[in-house]
């Protein structure tokens, strides 16, 4: 396994990256600081900049059910994040799924999109512990975390602010790709 992503290659490769965007908003769905988006541009210009096809993912607050799915939505930060890229931040509204595929697929060399947060799928906060006394959970886990990793070439964890949580995208996303470059 590689330590840093600059020993990896990666032009023209679909690079999937793990952010801490959980920025604070206010009342009206506005972004308050946006240091953590600040924080991730030095990892997305280096990869835009080698022509990765980069593809986002982050969680954004603590979701408890669908009326929650428009208040902690990831647009803002796309747009934040286009604003300070100073280019379009392709987002898509789901993490999994053939929309999802499709949008990845459109991607080129040089491109971002930022998938909609991780956190409304129940899958992604599943305790390995839980899912190992639960055959039905681990599926839901691992099925979940297969479907992420099948989009990427290479893996990013450039979230160290959530590296102690037990979260798939952060544990089993890694872990099924194995044999692909994983890299912090």
């Amino acid at each position: 396994m590689k330590k840093t992503v600059e020993e990896v290659d990666v032009a023209g490769k679909r690079v999937l990256v793990r952010l801490d965007l959980n920025v604070p908003l206010d009342e009206h769905g506005a972004i308050t600081d946006d240091r953590r988006i600040r924080a991730a541009l030095q990892t997305v210009r280096f990869l835009v900049d080698r022509k990765a096809r980069v593809i986002l993912m982050s969680h954004l607050g603590r979701p408890k059910g669908p009326e929650d799915r428009k208040r902690l939505s990831l647009v803002p930060v796309a747009k934040r994040l286009g604003e300070l890229l100073g280019k379009e931040v392709a987002f898509a509204p789901g993490c999994i799924g053939e929309q999802v595929r499709a949008i990845v697929d459109r991607l080129r060399d040089g491109d971002v999109c930022l998938l909609e947060n991780l956190r409304f799928h129940e899958a992604e906060t599943i305790k390995d512990k839980k899912a190992a006394d639960d055959p039905e959970l681990r599926r839901k886990k691992e099925s979940f975390a297969k479907e992420l990793a099948d989009l990427a070439d290479v893996y990013v964890n450039d979230a160290f602010g959530t590296c102690h949580r037990d979260n798939a995208s952060m544990l089993t996303v890694p872990r099924l790709m194995e044999g692909k470059p994983r890299v912090v």
